[in-house]
């Protein structure tokens, strides 16, 4: 048996290719658990370009917080997702209630000039004083 050095695990490791390559621990995976487990996340595989600084300061952020950087950049994802989804209907929905005030003001216009040119068409009723009775 040749003796071994440990390589302390890290992100960088598997990057480098100093963890996981070893032919001594290969194995052919019929990929079930994974595929279950992302079926269950509702995860898919993607492949994105980012900068070589971005990345490593996910993986800083994420060791801070004792995480993985790739499940921390979903959460990242994520956030901005729900932030951006939030924001939109928020702008919708003030959209929609400046579109309904401007539709109420615009039916009171339409009302007061309605009535405004009921005015002006009849003409105000005159008023006769009464002949008093004599008895």
């Amino acid at each position: 048996m040749s003796k071994s050095h440990k390589i302390q695990a890290s992100d960088e490791a598997w990057d480098e290719g100093l963890l996981g390559r070893d032919e001594e621990f290969v194995a052919v995976d019929d990929g079930a658990d994974l595929a279950d487990l992302d079926a269950g996340l509702e995860l898919q595989l993607i492949s994105i370009r980012l900068s070589k600084s971005l990345i490593e300061d996910f993986k800083n952020i994420a060791q801070i917080h004792g995480l993985g950087y790739q499940p921390l950049m979903r959460q990242a994802l994520q956030r901005f997702a729900e932030g951006e989804k939030k924001m939109l209907l928020q702008a919708t929905a003030s959209e929609h209630i400046k579109n309904q005030r401007q539709r109420e003001s615009d039916r009171a216009s339409q009302k007061a000039a309605k009535a405004r040119q009921a005015s002006t068409r009849a003409p105000a009723p005159q008023h006769r004083p009464r002949e008093k009775k004599v008895a």
